[in-house]
C-alpha cells in the first residue's frame, strides 16, 4: 500500500520519532510504514487521520496492479 505519510510527517516538521510519540508506536513503525514494508492496522490508520485531520483514503492509497 503506498501511503503520504512522509509528505504529511514533513509539512509538519516532525521527525519519525516525534510521530511515533503521538501515535504510541515506535519510530522503526513509523519508518516501515513510510516505506511502504507495513501496513497500518484499521485502528492505527484511524488514529493516523485524526492527527493530520484527513480521510484514511487521503492518506493509504492501494497499490496500482
Amino acid at each position: 500500500m503506498n501511503n503520504r505519510l512522509r509528505e504529511l510527517r514533513e509539512q509538519q516538521g516532525w521527525s519519525q520519532g516525534e510521530l511515533a510519540v503521538q501515535l504510541d508506536v515506535s519510530r522503526q513503525t513509523i519508518n516501515a510504514l513510510e516505506t511502504g514494508k507495513y501496513d497500518p492496522s484499521l485502528p492505527l490508520a484511524f488514529r493516523i487521520a485524526r492527527l493530520f485531520t484527513c480521510r484514511i483514503e487521503d492518506i493509504f492509497l492501494p497499490d496500482e496492479d
